[in-house]
C-alpha cells in the first residue's frame, strides 16, 4: 500500500462522534474503536494524556495517547504511548510536511511540567534560579560520557543561573550494565554522597556485562564507596529508579542524552550555553 493510501486510510472525520463531549472523547473513542477489528487485542483502554502544539502549524495539534492493551494469546499487558495529530476536524496518526517530507512528529514539544521538578533530581543549583535545566543520560552511552560532565561542570559553576535537575535512564537494552550503575549511584546517594552523578560517567565498565559483582565492584573501586548489593533493592532506591523512568516514559523520551531547558525539549543541546 503506497504512503497516500495508508494515510488516507487512517484519517477520519471527528464530526462522526456527534455524542462525545470533549475533543479527547472523540480522540479515545475514535482509537478504541481501529481496535475492535483487531485479532491480537482482548481488550484496550485509550486515554488522551495531553495536548502539544506543533512548531510553525499552529493549525493542528499532538495529542499524547497512551494505549493500555491486553493480548489475546498469552494476556499479555502491553503499554504504550503514540502521537496523533488532528486540525479538529480530522485525525490522522502521520502527519507530513509536504516541502520537507519531514515528519511532523519531529516537531512535536511535549512540555516539563512543573510536577516532574524533584528535589530528588536536583543535583546542583538553587531550585528558584532563572533557569531550568533537565537531563536524561545513560552513563555509559558513549556521547552522554564526554557531553554531560562538560555539561554538568558548565553550569554547576552559577547555582543562581541553573537549577540542574538529573534523570536516570539507562538503555539496558544496549547497555545492560548501566542499570546496575544507576542503582548503585542512588544508593550512594541516598547516604548523603555528593557528586555522584559526575563521577559515575568516571566508572570503566563493559557496557555490556552482566555480572552484578564485576559491576558493582567498579563502581565501587571509582567511587571509593561500599555498597552492598542488597542496597540496590531498596525500596528508596526503586522509587526513585522507577521515578526516573516514570518520568522519561511521561516526556516520551527515547534516547541519550536528552535535555530540556525551561520547559522545552532542547533538541541541540545547547540553549544552556546561550542563555542570558
Amino acid at each position: 500500500m503506497s504512503l497516500m493510501l495508508k494515510l488516507l486510510a487512517i484519517i477520519v472525520a471527528l464530526s462522526s462522534f456527534a455524542n462525545a463531549n470533549t475533543m479527547n472523547e472523540k480522540i479515545e473513542t475514535f482509537i478504541e474503536n481501529s481496535f475492535d477489528n483487531n485479532p491480537n487485542i482482548k481488550s484496550i483502554n485509550v486515554k488522551v494524556l495531553g495536548k502539544s502544539e506543533i512548531q510553525e502549524y499552529k493549525n493542528w495539534d499532538a495529542y499524547i495517547v497512551e494505549l493500555d492493551a491486553i493480548l489475546k494469546k498469552d494476556g499479555r499487558q502491553i503499554v504504550q504511548k503514540t502521537i496523533w495529530f488532528s486540525d479538529g476536524e480530522v485525525i490522522t496518526k502521520e502527519l507530513f510536511d509536504l516541502k520537507s517530507g519531514k515528519n511532523m512528529s519531529d516537531f512535536v514539544l511535549i512540555p516539563f511540567k512543573d510536577e516532574y521538578y524533584s528535589k530528588a533530581n536536583l543535583i546542583y543549583g538553587n531550585e528558584n534560579a532563572k533557569h531550568k535545566v533537565a537531563i536524561f543520560s545513560d552513563p555509559l552511552c558513549p556521547f552522554c560520557r564526554t557531553f554531560v560532565p562538560e555539561a554538568i561542570n558548565y553550569m554547576k559553576k552559577e547555582p543562581n543561573k541553573y537549577a540542574l535537575y538529573y534523570y536516570h535512564f539507562p538503555l539496558d537494552t544496549i547497555h545492560p550494565a548501566a542499570v546496575e550503575l544507576v542503582k548503585a549511584a542512588i544508593a550512594l546517594e541516598l547516604k548523603g554522597r555528593k557528586n555522584v552523578v559526575l563521577d559515575l560517567y568516571k566508572v570503566k565498565v563493559d557496557p555490556k556485562e552482566r555480572s552484578h559483582e564485576k559491576i558493582l565492584a567498579e563502581f565501587n573501586k571509582t567511587m571509593n564507596s561500599n555498597i552492598k548489593p542488597f542496597e540496590l533493592l531498596s525500596k528508596e532506591v526503586t522509587a526513585h529508579f522507577k521515578n526516573d523512568l516514570q518520568t522519561a516514559d511521561m516526556l516520551m523520551v527515547n534516547g541519550t542524552p536528552t535535555m530540556f531547558f525551561d520547559g522545552k525539549i532542547d533538541k541541540k543541546k545547547m540553549k544552556y550555553k546561550e542563555a542570558e
